[in-house]
């Protein structure tokens, strides 16, 4: 499976110069694939600001059957995902302030979080502050998609209650985090469900919990992201297992596969502008 994916993506980024569209992309509705269960955001991450590794990603998303790319809330990342894809493009911050500028710029969605990169500086999100974002950001946004991650440091009846009170807030989808396993007792396949068991038990508490959509992200893969829909997911969010590749293709090989595991579609390409970049392995 993994070598085919592999062929596959070389294919993709041979024709450097078409756009890749999924139905559900074409459909208009940056939402549409979360109604449907099966949206598949690409992450380059909230701290990332490198325009080339923005660029990267976002054709990786496009030719791997992505139907979202998350990045950087930057207006200038936004211009870059846009000039080499047409997959819509979400912005991530924990500053709502942030984000008018980059919707103008033609971010389709917004999301406060993911809160893994704050972590490891030692800061954490109590339920009330990331109310408080959200009720600044409908305030700057009424009608813009926005997305909220729950932290995976609060206790899960906690993290359940969250997500109510987000839903409560006009709060379109509810993204679970999940503590990354760096030691997993096995590797392969067990290793891959031991680090996938944390988000997995968000995704169907929370699911239960709320009608909105739920999308579940840390640490999933092939082998984890259809157990993430199996649990009540409407989507799966993929981070470090794409964004820490030095290769394109290797990216779109494992957007690709997670696609695939999912029962999406393969893209199908259509011209892109002039100012699409070349892809490089």
């Amino acid at each position: 499976m993994r070598s085919t994916c592999v062929i596959a993506a070389a294919a993709a980024l041979s024709c450097a110069d078409a756009f890749c569209f999924s139905p559900a992309r074409m459909s208009g509705d940056v939402l549409a694939p979360f109604q449907a269960g099966k949206a598949l955001k690409v992450i380059s991450g909230l701290n990332k600001f490198d325009a080339d590794l923005v660029s990267k990603v976002a054709r990786a998303a496009a030719a791997g059957g992505g139907t979202h790319i998350d990045i950087a809330c930057d207006p200038d990342l936004v211009r870059a995902a846009k000039a080499v894809s047409n997959v819509p493009v979400c912005v991530s911050a924990v500053d709502p302030e942030l984000f008018p500028a980059c919707v103008d710029a033609g971010a389709e969605m917004v999301e406060l979080g993911n809160f893994d990169c704050f972590y490891d500086q030692g800061l954490t999100f109590s339920a009330e502050d990331v109310l408080e974002m959200t009720r600044k950001t409908r305030a700057l946004l009424p009608t813009t998609p926005l997305s909220v991650t729950v932290p995976h440091t609060l206790d899960l009846d906690d993290q359940v209650d969250l997500a109510v009170e987000l839903e409560g807030l006009g709060v379109d989808v509810i993204q679970t985090e999940g503590k990354f396993s760096l030691d997993p007792s096995k590797g392969g396949i067990q290793g891959a469900i031991e680090r996938a068991a944390p988000t997995l038990a968000a995704a169907h508490a929370i699911s239960k919990a709320v009608s909105i959509p739920v999308m579940a992200a840390s640490g999933l893969s092939d082998v984890t992201a259809p157990m993430a829909l199996a649990a009540g997911a409407r989507g799966v969010g993929v981070g470090s297992a794409v964004n820490k590749l030095n290769s394109e293709i290797g990216m779109v090989a494992v957007v690709r596969a997670i696609a695939s595991a999912m029962g999406l579609p393969k893209p199908s390409a259509v011209e892109a502008p002039v100012s699409a970049g070349k892809a490089t392995a």
